[in-house]
Protein backbone atom coordinates (compact mmCIF):
# COMPACT_ATOMS: atom_id res chain seq x y z
CA UNK A 1 0.00 0.00 0.00
CA UNK A 2 1.45 3.21 -1.18
CA UNK A 3 1.34 5.84 1.83
CA UNK A 4 2.32 9.76 1.91
CA UNK A 5 6.10 9.29 1.77
CA UNK A 6 6.14 7.05 -0.64
CA UNK A 7 8.26 9.20 -3.28
CA UNK A 8 10.40 10.45 -0.69
CA UNK A 9 11.53 7.09 0.14
CA UNK A 10 12.05 6.06 -3.52
CA UNK A 11 14.59 8.99 -3.35
CA UNK A 12 15.99 9.50 -0.31
CA UNK A 13 15.52 5.24 0.99
CA UNK A 14 13.75 3.63 3.70
CA UNK A 15 16.87 4.57 6.27
CA UNK A 16 16.27 8.37 5.44
CA UNK A 17 12.58 8.07 5.91
CA UNK A 18 13.45 6.41 9.16
CA UNK A 19 15.73 8.85 10.98
CA UNK A 20 13.23 11.70 9.55
CA UNK A 21 10.25 10.19 11.54
CA UNK A 22 12.22 10.57 14.65
CA UNK A 23 13.62 13.55 14.09
CA UNK A 24 12.73 16.78 16.51
CA UNK A 25 13.10 20.31 14.86
CA UNK A 26 12.17 23.48 16.42
CA UNK A 27 11.20 26.51 14.07
CA UNK A 28 11.35 30.06 15.59
CA UNK A 29 8.60 32.13 13.51
CA UNK A 30 6.37 31.08 11.08
CA UNK A 31 5.37 33.63 9.01
CA UNK A 32 6.47 34.24 4.99
CA UNK A 33 9.83 32.51 4.99
CA UNK A 34 9.37 29.91 8.04
CA UNK A 35 5.64 29.20 7.37
CA UNK A 36 7.21 27.26 4.16
CA UNK A 37 10.18 25.71 6.09
CA UNK A 38 7.27 24.04 8.03
CA UNK A 39 5.09 22.69 4.79
CA UNK A 40 8.61 20.89 4.12
CA UNK A 41 9.67 19.65 6.58
CA UNK A 42 6.16 17.84 7.59
CA UNK A 43 5.93 16.60 3.44
CA UNK A 44 9.28 15.28 4.52
CA UNK A 45 7.93 13.40 7.10
CA UNK A 46 10.00 14.78 10.11
CA UNK A 47 8.45 13.00 13.47
CA UNK A 48 8.07 16.06 16.05
CA UNK A 49 7.96 19.57 15.15
CA UNK A 50 8.12 22.53 17.23
CA UNK A 51 6.33 25.86 15.95
CA UNK A 52 6.70 29.00 18.08
CA UNK A 53 5.12 31.98 17.06
CA UNK A 54 2.47 34.93 19.00
CA UNK A 55 0.78 36.07 15.30
CA UNK A 56 -2.30 35.68 14.22
CA UNK A 57 -2.92 36.01 10.41
CA UNK A 58 -3.66 38.69 8.75
CA UNK A 59 -5.29 39.61 5.54
CA UNK A 60 -2.05 41.00 4.37
CA UNK A 61 -0.58 37.95 4.81
CA UNK A 62 -2.52 36.45 2.17
CA UNK A 63 0.15 37.33 -0.63
CA UNK A 64 2.89 35.49 0.43
CA UNK A 65 2.19 33.34 3.64
CA UNK A 66 0.72 29.53 3.03
CA UNK A 67 -1.55 28.87 5.63
CA UNK A 68 -2.67 32.86 4.95
CA UNK A 69 -6.27 32.17 3.35
CA UNK A 70 -9.62 34.34 3.96
CA UNK A 71 -11.11 31.58 6.22
CA UNK A 72 -7.75 31.51 8.81
CA UNK A 73 -7.26 35.21 8.99
CA UNK A 74 -7.78 36.04 12.98
CA UNK A 75 -6.79 32.67 14.02
CA UNK A 76 -2.91 32.08 15.55
CA UNK A 77 -0.85 30.43 12.66
CA UNK A 78 0.61 28.19 15.43
CA UNK A 79 -3.12 26.85 15.43
CA UNK A 80 -3.78 26.77 11.68
CA UNK A 81 -0.19 25.32 11.69
CA UNK A 82 -1.19 22.55 13.77
CA UNK A 83 -4.44 21.40 11.71
CA UNK A 84 -2.60 21.61 8.46
CA UNK A 85 0.71 19.70 9.70
CA UNK A 86 -1.96 16.90 10.94
CA UNK A 87 -3.44 16.81 7.91
CA UNK A 88 -0.68 16.12 5.99
CA UNK A 89 1.18 13.30 8.79
CA UNK A 90 -1.70 12.28 11.51
CA UNK A 91 1.38 10.78 13.30
CA UNK A 92 3.60 14.10 13.54
CA UNK A 93 3.77 15.58 16.85
CA UNK A 94 3.09 19.31 16.86
CA UNK A 95 4.53 21.26 19.77
CA UNK A 96 2.75 24.85 18.79
CA UNK A 97 3.93 27.94 20.74
CA UNK A 98 1.78 30.70 20.99
CA UNK A 99 4.47 32.65 21.79
CA UNK A 100 7.15 35.33 20.74
CA UNK A 101 10.33 34.55 21.12
CA UNK A 102 12.77 36.64 23.26
CA UNK A 103 15.70 36.58 25.48
CA UNK A 104 13.53 36.92 28.08
CA UNK A 105 11.68 33.73 27.75
CA UNK A 106 14.36 31.90 26.10
CA UNK A 107 14.87 29.50 29.23
CA UNK A 108 10.75 28.23 28.29
CA UNK A 109 12.50 26.37 25.27
CA UNK A 110 15.28 23.63 26.02
CA UNK A 111 17.20 24.06 23.04
CA UNK A 112 18.88 20.45 23.64
CA UNK A 113 15.81 18.54 22.84
CA UNK A 114 15.50 19.60 19.08
CA UNK A 115 18.06 17.68 16.11
CA UNK A 116 17.60 21.02 14.52
CA UNK A 117 16.78 24.66 14.90
CA UNK A 118 15.40 26.82 12.35
CA UNK A 119 15.87 30.95 13.38
CA UNK A 120 12.81 32.55 11.07
CA UNK A 121 12.21 35.30 13.60
CA UNK A 122 12.79 39.30 12.79
CA UNK A 123 14.05 40.88 15.61
CA UNK A 124 17.86 40.86 15.59
CA UNK A 125 17.57 40.16 19.74
CA UNK A 126 15.94 37.19 19.13
CA UNK A 127 18.04 36.02 16.29
CA UNK A 128 20.87 36.41 18.30
CA UNK A 129 19.62 34.54 21.24
CA UNK A 130 18.44 31.58 19.13
CA UNK A 131 21.55 31.07 17.54
CA UNK A 132 23.58 31.66 21.15
CA UNK A 133 21.53 29.03 22.61
CA UNK A 134 21.37 26.21 19.61
CA UNK A 135 25.22 27.04 19.57
CA UNK A 136 25.79 26.44 23.24
CA UNK A 137 23.49 23.65 23.16
CA UNK A 138 25.53 21.97 20.00
CA UNK A 139 22.08 21.75 18.00
CA UNK A 140 23.29 22.43 14.18
CA UNK A 141 21.11 26.26 13.53
CA UNK A 142 20.25 27.78 10.42
CA UNK A 143 19.22 31.50 10.00
CA UNK A 144 16.57 33.24 7.56
CA UNK A 145 18.31 36.91 6.69
CA UNK A 146 15.98 39.56 5.13
CA UNK A 147 13.46 38.40 2.58
CA UNK A 148 11.35 41.30 1.65
CA UNK A 149 11.69 44.26 -0.40
CA UNK A 150 13.33 41.55 -3.29
CA UNK A 151 11.69 40.38 -5.92
CA UNK A 152 14.84 37.70 -7.88
CA UNK A 153 14.53 34.32 -6.28
CA UNK A 154 17.24 33.00 -8.23
CA UNK A 155 19.52 35.67 -5.80
CA UNK A 156 19.36 33.71 -2.55
CA UNK A 157 22.26 31.73 -2.35
CA UNK A 158 22.77 29.33 1.27
CA UNK A 159 26.36 30.71 2.67
CA UNK A 160 28.14 31.45 6.35
CA UNK A 161 27.18 34.73 8.05
CA UNK A 162 31.05 35.95 7.12
CA UNK A 163 30.34 34.73 3.55
CA UNK A 164 27.22 37.06 2.81
CA UNK A 165 27.02 40.78 1.55
CA UNK A 166 24.38 42.99 0.10
CA UNK A 167 22.08 42.05 2.66
CA UNK A 168 21.91 44.74 5.67
CA UNK A 169 20.28 42.08 7.59
CA UNK A 170 23.25 39.77 7.31
CA UNK A 171 25.69 42.48 7.70
CA UNK A 172 23.96 43.60 11.09
CA UNK A 173 23.99 39.47 12.13
CA UNK A 174 27.81 39.69 11.44
CA UNK A 175 28.34 42.40 13.79
CA UNK A 176 26.30 40.77 16.25
CA UNK A 177 28.41 37.22 15.86
CA UNK A 178 31.52 39.20 15.81
CA UNK A 179 30.89 40.09 18.94
CA UNK A 180 29.71 37.11 20.71
CA UNK A 181 32.33 34.90 19.17
CA UNK A 182 30.35 32.81 17.06
CA UNK A 183 32.41 31.80 14.62
CA UNK A 184 30.57 30.15 12.14
CA UNK A 185 26.36 30.68 11.30
CA UNK A 186 24.67 28.79 8.30
CA UNK A 187 22.39 31.26 6.71
CA UNK A 188 19.58 31.77 3.62
CA UNK A 189 20.31 35.26 1.62
CA UNK A 190 20.05 37.17 -0.66
CA UNK A 191 22.76 38.94 -3.09
CA UNK A 192 20.08 41.46 -4.30
CA UNK A 193 19.42 44.81 -3.12
CA UNK A 194 16.48 45.28 -1.20
CA UNK A 195 13.92 47.75 -2.36
CA UNK A 196 13.25 50.40 0.38
CA UNK A 197 10.04 51.66 1.09
CA UNK A 198 9.10 55.03 0.38
CA UNK A 199 9.00 56.18 3.72
CA UNK A 200 8.90 54.69 7.28
CA UNK A 201 5.46 54.62 7.95
CA UNK A 202 5.02 52.21 5.07
CA UNK A 203 6.41 48.39 5.62
CA UNK A 204 8.64 46.80 3.37
CA UNK A 205 7.22 45.14 0.42
CA UNK A 206 6.96 41.74 -0.08
CA UNK A 207 5.62 39.05 -3.02
CA UNK A 208 4.50 35.61 -2.66
CA UNK A 209 7.72 34.00 -5.19
CA UNK A 210 10.59 35.10 -2.67
CA UNK A 211 9.59 34.15 1.21
CA UNK A 212 8.98 30.56 -0.50
CA UNK A 213 12.13 30.21 -1.60
CA UNK A 214 13.99 31.20 1.05
CA UNK A 215 12.19 28.88 3.06
CA UNK A 216 12.28 25.65 0.72
CA UNK A 217 15.86 26.61 0.56
CA UNK A 218 16.38 26.58 4.22
CA UNK A 219 14.32 23.07 4.96
CA UNK A 220 16.35 21.32 2.14
CA UNK A 221 19.51 22.14 4.12
CA UNK A 222 17.40 20.50 7.01
CA UNK A 223 16.52 17.65 5.59
CA UNK A 224 20.41 16.85 3.74
CA UNK A 225 21.54 17.96 7.27
CA UNK A 226 19.54 15.42 9.48
CA UNK A 227 19.41 12.56 6.78
CA UNK A 228 23.51 12.47 6.33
Amino acid sequence: MQEQFTRTKLLLGIKAIDTLATSRVAVFGVGGVGGYVVEALARSGVGTLDIIDSDTVNITNINRQIIATMSTVGRYKVDVFTERIHDINPLCNVNAHRTFYLPENALDFDFTLYDYVVDAVDTIAAKMSIIERAKASGVPVISSMGAGGKTDPGAFMVADIYETSVCPLAKVIRTECRKRGITSLRVVYSRETPIKPPSRDVPIGSVAFVPSVAGMMIAGEVIKDLIK
